[in-house]
């Protein structure tokens, strides 16, 4: 017999998907807004300046938020693939081979899962500084290949959907150790790759500290960093801060095309998991 759905328990299910939503709407209507009715007596009815105010933000220093849009998708698209490999690379390998320092490594992985970023962001600063690659792109992509979390999931994963059996006999047919990997583990593996290229990617979409501290030069900024800095001159220009606001609106944008690009890929793969 079918359980009938607690009213109690849906009544605070829609409380928090309202308490989150609540803020993407009101930017969603502050940016239809002129810098006039922003400040004047605000409601969450729509206004007709949206694309007045995308133009301006185009036009700020000749195009300059979209070179931090740019930068943006540069950083989180290189460095979520490039840590979704490295990930994947790492788990299958603490998951499928036996070697020396084994569990402590995995340990140590744990506690990394556990440290902040921003803890770490003025050593990987200093280290950067040391070898010359700070204000550049590498000094925020470098960093953001490392994801504990990510090899964390990934080990789990392997562990779980790649057999042993299917690793022996790719390897009985003459298969190298890096074509089995990428052959073989990789796709089955595909699930959890999905799930942590999106962590990651919207992990470093959002970072703020690290490009702070990284980047000196504005046209290196990320959307974050960039933002930020209109919004500090919005004290002395409040002009600025329509601009802000449409210039969040749009930063969000890419991410929901994102999570319904690759919602399907899990929906596909849940159902084959029950097959299974």
């Amino acid at each position: 017999m079918r359980e009938r759905p607690s009213w109690l328990s849906t009544g605070i299910l829609l409380l928090g998907a309202l308490y989150c939503l609540i803020p993407v709407i009101w930017v969603l209507m502050a940016s239809t807004k002129s810098s006039g009715e922003l400040f004047s007596t605000f409601t969450l009815a729509p206004s007709s300046h949206l694309f007045d105010n995308i133009s301006e933000l185009s036009g700020y220093r000749d195009g300059l938020f979209w070179r931090w849009m740019a930068n943006t998708v540069l950083y989180a698209g290189v460095g979520g693939l490039l840590s979704v490999v490295v990930s994947a690379a790492a788990g299958y390998g603490l998951a499928k081979y036996t070697f020396r320092g084994k569990d402590l490594s995995f340990k140590l992985l744990l506690a990394g899962v556990l440290v902040p970023g921003v803890v770490l962001a003025i050593p990987q600063y200093l280290l950067m500084a040391q070898i010359g690659l700070t204000n550049t792109y590498w000094s925020v992509l470098l960093p953001s290949i490392i994801s504990p979390y990510g090899i964390y999931l990934a080990r789990i994963y392997a562990g779980a959907s790649v057999p042993d059996d299917v690793i022996e006999a790719a390897r009985t047919d003459g298969a190298g150790e890096a074509r089995t990997f990428f052959t073989i583990a990789m796709p089955m593996m595909a699930p959890a790759l999905v799930t942590i290229f999106l962590f990651q990617f919207v992990a470093i979409w959002n970072n703020y500290m690290l490009p702070y501290i990284m980047l000196g030069n504005d046209r290196l900024f990320p959307l974050t960093v960039g933002l930020s800095g209109l919004l500090n001159q919005g004290a002395s220009v409040p002009a600025m801060y329509t601009s802000v606001i449409t210039g969040a609106l749009l930063s969000i944008i890419p991410l929901i095309a994102l999570f319904f690009l690759l919602q399907r890929y899990w929906k596909v793969d849940m159902g084959g998991a029950v097959k299974g």
